[in-house]
């Protein structure tokens, strides 16, 4: 009976560790639209976020990148995966409002961002 139990709950736990927890809805507008970042040289990034915890991206010289991204607290913690796998996390705040929304952010490297959720993708 013990052993049952153990495996109930063991299976339980790895099953809740596979689940997705729901996005915040502050994040239903970019899953439909493009982030664009603007550094201060005027060169765009921009971001396109999926609810699956998915993202693809095209930095400021037009490289393409991806990876996952989860929340923690506040913020929105980008890790990129390809074209090679960064270990450390980039977060920022999550956007939030509808397309036009603009907000400031600071780029990993610290540079300040003008930052604008624009129609599609």
């Amino acid at each position: 009976m013990l052993r049952r139990t153990l495996t109930i709950l063991t299976s339980a736990a790895i099953a809740c560790g596979l689940c997705a927890a729901a996005p915040p809805p502050a994040l239903e507008a970019a899953f439909h639209n493009t982030i664009v970042s603007t550094y201060p040289d005027g060169r765009q990034a921009r971001l396109w976020l999926d609810k699956d915890g998915s993202y693809r991206a095209q930095g400021r010289r037009h490289d393409p990148s991806n990876g996952i991204w989860n929340v923690k607290g506040d913020q929105i913690c980008l890790h990129q995966k390809k074209p090679a796998t960064v270990p450390i996390a980039y977060c920022t705040a999550i956007p939030s409002g509808e397309v036009g929304s603009h907000w400031s952010a600071k780029s990993v490297f610290g540079d300040p961002l003008r930052v604008q959720l624009v129609a599609g993708r």
